[in-house]
Order: structure tokens, then C-alpha cells, then sequence
């Protein structure tokens, strides 16, 4: 595993897992998530991963007129590395999820490396009222849902990107999921160095305890060696937890309101850069330091931001 004192924070300001009456904080306009990027950029995030939604009821969309609406404001006002949803939501096919990622040609995007369950439903205890019906409804689903990402489609994503040189965040949120990009490995269907966001906590994938971060780094550390810059997503009130964790270990970092809505115990943060903050402030105490966008596009052997599509 590539170590350094210099660690990539990765902000996911918005997103498919939370709904918009979950918190008044999330951003749904192209404008609020315009502001929520380029302030989670501004706290010290060197990379944006990003999503888009209905400016009119906050349901994901994977349509690159809305994600034209915000990403040339994120890039005319910092140097953040862009990186585009291909996981879209999993209620969507992969044309739709793939969208984005044709149009924009940014130097990163998202790619979820395995199908599972992806259970949502559980919020459903702790959310009761919601202004859309929509809301409800992608919770509830989310019983009988299989987020699909089988080999052909994985290997579609990799072979329609490769053109113009976009790499991914291969998003694992199972050990198979390691086993499923050391094979694109071994095929030459991808190269070093491999950013690998380990997901942790998502009901149908690893759970979030200290041993199944663990186990995810060992057996990551065994397939790849140094090979790899590994980050860490902790789901929910782990997130920082979580991150803290990986970070003593060599880790990258990710945060951000599409990941966990919480700024404390039973306190909403108010913004994806107030969780930036608080994982700078754990960073600085184990004398690490964030890493700059430039900086990322270095361990990551990323194209350059002068040669994307937006």
C-alpha cells in the first residue's frame, strides 16, 4: 500500500443514499451543491465526488445538463479534482449512471466493483415524515433491490472511459469486491496506482467495526501491495471514527453529507465543510497533513484538469 504523510480528503457533498427531508443541509440545487463544493474544496477536500439532483424534488438524476450547471462553478472557483458518479443510484440502469462520466470526460469518476444488496430500508425507523413521495418510496424498495454491477458492466464502464483517460475511484464495499478489481488487474483492464475507497457500513456490504476495516486493508494489502492508495468511507456516525482509524494506518480519507449526515452525536452537520474540518483537525493531530488537489493528481496519476469536457 503507497503510504505518505500527505493524505487525499475526498468530500461527497450530495448524493443517492440520503433524501432531502433527512436534513435541511443537504444541497440539491445545482447552486447549493455549486456552494457546498467549492466551500468542502475551500476547508481542504482535494477531491469533489459528485452528484447530481432534481433541483425540483432533490431525486437523483444522472442528466449532464444538470451536472453542466455546477461543475464549471466548482472549476472556475477552485483546483479541486472532479470526480463523477458512474454508481449514480442504484434504482437507475448503467446507461443512465454512465452518462455523466461520456459527456463530461472529467480525470475521475466513481465505480462501484460488485452487485449487492443494498438495503436503505432501515432509515425508515428513524424517518418518518418526508415532502416527497418519491422519498418513501426509494427507502422502502430498497428491500427487494439488487444494485447491479457484473463483470459486463464493469467492464463496459472501464472501456468507455479509457478514450480520454479517466480513472476511478473503484468503490469496494465488500471483500469480493477487492477480488473483483484484482481480476481487472490481472486482465490489464486497469492500472496502478488503483484508488480504492473501501465502503463500510452499507446494510448488504462490510459492516463497520475496527476488525472489518481490517480485514479489508489486509487482504487489499495482499492482492495490490503497494500498488494502491487506499481510502476509507465510513457510512453514517462511523465516518469519522472510521476514518481516524484508517488514517493511523496509512489511509485516505473520505467524508461528506452524502456519506453521513451527522456533525456529532445527535447533531446534523451543517455542511460537508464542517466535516472536512473536523477530520483536518484529526489529521493534523496524528501530524499528517491533507493532501493539495495537485498533490492528489500526482499519487493518483490523474490526466490534468485542463482535459476534461466541462
Amino acid at each position: 500500500m503507497a503510504t505518505s504523510n500527505k493524505v487525499i480528503i475526498t468530500c461527497a457533498p450530495t448524493g443517492a443514499i440520503h433524501t432531502p427531508s433527512m436534513s435541511p443541509y443537504l444541497p440539491v440545487t445545482p447552486a447549493e451543491i455549486a456552494e457546498a463544493g467549492i466551500a468542502a474544496a475551500e476547508a481542504g477536500a482535494a477531491v469533489l465526488h459528485l452528484h447530481a439532483r432534481d433541483p425540483e424534488d432533490g431525486r437523483p438524476r444522472q442528466d449532464p445538463a444538470i451536472f453542466k450547471q455546477f461543475l464549471p462553478e466548482i472549476a472556475l472557483a477552485t483546483d479541486a479534482v472532479i470526480n463523477v458518479t458512474t454508481g449514480g443510484s442504484p434504482h437507475m440502469t448503467v446507461d443512465e449512471r454512465l452518462k455523466p462520466a461520456l459527456a463530461l470526460e472529467p480525470e475521475l469518476a466513481s465505480l462501484n466493483m460488485g452487485s449487492m444488496n443494498f438495503g436503505l430500508f432501515p432509515m425508515l425507523g428513524r424517518f418518518k415524515e418526508f415532502r416527497h413521495d418519491w422519498e418513501r418510496a426509494h427507502l422502502e424498495n430498497s428491500r427487494d433491490l439488487v444494485f447491479r454491477n457484473t463483470f459486463a458492466d464493469i467492464e463496459r464502464i472501464l472501456g468507455s472511459c479509457r478514450d480520454f483517460g479517466t480513472r476511478f475511484e473503484f468503490e469496494c464495499y465488500d471483500i469480493g469486491h477487492l477480488y473483483n478489481l484484482a481480476h481487472f488487474l490481472d486482465r490489464g483492464l486497469v492500472e496502478p496506482p488503483l484508488f480504492v475507497q473501501s465502503v463500510f457500513g452499507i446494510l448488504g456490504g462490510i459492516g463497520n467495526h475496527p476488525e472489518d476495516l481490517m480485514h479489508m486493508r489486509r487482504t487489499a494489502d495482499r492482492l495490490f501491495g503497494g500498488d494502491y492508495q487506499w481510502s476509507i468511507l465510513g457510512a453514517g456516525r462511523k465516518q469519522i471514527a472510521l476514518a481516524t482509524i484508517g488514517a493511523a494506518m496509512g489511509a485516505n480519507v473520505r467524508v461528506g453529507l452524502e456519506d453521513s449526515l451527522w456533525g456529532g452525536p445527535g447533531r446534523l452537520a451543517e455542511s460537508s465543510a464542517e466535516q472536512v474540518r473536523m477530520i483536518r483537525t484529526v489529521l493534523e493531530g496524528l501530524s499528517l497533513e491533507h493532501a493539495t488537489p495537485d498533490e492528489a493528481r500526482a499519487m493518483l496519476s490523474l490526466k490534468g484538469r485542463d482535459q476534461v469536457n466541462f
